[in-house]
């Protein structure tokens, strides 16, 4: 054997353009075919799911009770024992020791009332919501995971501590939206981002076309509003011109090249922009209500935003959330919690009678609550004006309409309201009920993600069907 010819050489690491061509010839052609075959040869899981998506109307696997669900959320954590939970003991042991609490008993300071047919009994400082209590589910056994509101938040609105898509966008991938020239999911924010930011409304791993649409109602103009909703520069003709040749781009690069997932979702996220500039202008336009309606939500910010959510819902707008904080209240209760209860309770009242009134009471799934709970004792850090530490073990979540059984309570706390201890329900429990309630088996609503079939409820969760009407 010539050891000569199994040896390198110099000359072999050079190549003349023509020797490159014939020795990578044949990858070009591979190169081609993949092409020709599209993205669903390298990645056939993800971008084939991804190319699919659309926010058309579909049916669900399942009878469905629910249509719409418009989520209320009371971020800051509501005091359950001061609101919806009452706890005659702990008023007992206002100012003692509780045993194995560490610290002293703090008795609510306002007065419970049974309300209805139902005899529920009620916090006088939801005076309005407390005449609807037989329209009410009253989940008193609600707990989570950990009592920090960024994390809980998060939880709440994904189901996860981690990077999750939110509720909203799990119901959008697994229901599409009634009207196509609206969002389908959209966050009602009065101000500033609120703890998580837009990991409340975010749709992660799952396609772009499910995130949901945060719009500030702090804001005073309807061009404010929904920021840069209308072109000052070309006119619809012309945008729509533009679109159509877009459009066409796009299709010439799908068939000669293959279909590309992040510019299919941008160029929906163009033509719902398109679509939106007359019919969410329409929407959000509150001057196009009667004066009876608007004085019967309260002309406040938290009025504002309930009736903008019943314009939402009445144009087929699959999932709405309304953030309705302030809740934090570790000192001041006994006058910070009547004001901001007074924020929600005409407007949520008006818009239960308004759902009525409408027919879209049944079909729409209300639900109101916080990230968790309040401890029975007294802040340590309230001083004279104490308030209520963070509590994870227990809280209560209110649901109403859209195939929930009204008039009744479910679950129980302990006598100090310290933590859930019969029929108890997790954030994956309320979030599985949810889901049910819309015709889905959530374990089986999944989302294939790097391999793995990813859901809402993560690896548990168990519909709640004690509330099912």
């Amino acid at each position: 054997m010539n050891q000569d010819e199994h040896s390198a050489h110099l000359e072999d690491h050079f190549l003349t353009r023509r020797q490159f061509l014939q020795r990578a010839g044949m990858g070009f052609g591979a190169l081609s075919l993949a092409a020709m075959f599209g993205s669903e040869l390298l990645v056939p899981a993800a971008n084939a799911m991804e190319a699919e998506a659309t926010l058309l109307p579909k049916t669900p696997p399942l009878p469905a009770k629910a249509k719409h669900v418009v989520h209320i959320f009371a971020q800051g954590a509501p005091s359950h024992v001061d609101t919806w939970d009452p706890k005659p003991a702990l008023t007992k042991m206002d100012g003692q020791e509780i045993p194995g609490q560490n610290g002293v008993a703090m008795g609510s300071p306002f007065k419970f009332e049974k309300k209805g047919k139902s005899g529920i009994e009620v916090s006088e400082v939801f005076p309005q919501m407390g005449e609807l209590v037989d329209d009410l589910c009253v989940v008193r056994s609600m707990y989570t995971d950990i009592p920090a509101h960024e994390v809980a938040t998060i939880m709440m609105n994904t189901g996860s501590r981690l990077v999750r898509p939110s509720v909203g966008s799990w119901v959008l991938y697994g229901l599409g939206t009634e009207n196509q020239n609206m969002p389908g999911f959209i966050s009602l924010r009065p101000g500033g981002a609120p703890p998580g930011g837009t990991a409340n409304w975010q749709s992660a791993f799952l396609p772009g076309i499910y995130q949901g649409v945060s719009i500030n109602t702090k804001v005073p103009t309807l061009n404010q509003l929904i920021e840069n909703i209308h072109n000052p520069v070309t006119p619809l003709p012309e945008q729509r011109r533009q679109l159509d040749l877009v459009h066409k781009l796009n299709e010439i690069h799908s068939q000669n090249l293959q279909k590309d997932a992040q510019l299919e979702s941008r160029l929906e996220a163009y033509e719902m922009a398109f679509r939106m500039q007359t019919e969410a202008t329409d929407a959000f336009d509150l001057n196009k209500e009667p004066q009876a309606m608007r004085e019967m939500y309260g002309r406040t910010a938290q009025g504002n935003q309930m009736l903008i959510a019943r314009r939402l819902i009445e144009r087929g707008v699959r999932f709405v959330q309304v953030w309705a904080g302030g809740w934090d209240h570790h000192q001041d209760l006994e006058e910070k919690l009547p004001d901001r209860a007074k924020d929600i309770d005409q407007p949520l009242a008006a818009f239960i009678k308004d759902l009525k009134q409408r027919g879209l009471f049944d079909e729409t799934l209300i639900v109101w609550g916080g990230e968790f709970g309040r401890k029975p004792t007294r802040d340590r850090n309230g001083g004279d004006n104490p308030g209520r530490d963070h509590n994870s073990k227990a809280f209560t979540t209110v649901l109403a309409g859209g195939g929930v059984k009204g008039g009744m309570t479910y679950g129980r706390t302990d006598d100090f309201g310290a933590a859930s201890i019969e029929n108890k329900v997790h954030v994956h429990d309320l979030h599985a009920t949810i889901l049910a309630l819309l015709g889905f088996d959530h374990k089986k609503l999944t989302y294939r993600y790097n391999g793995r079939d990813f859901r809402l409820t993560e690896t548990s969760g168990e519909i709640v069907k004690a509330v099912f009407a």
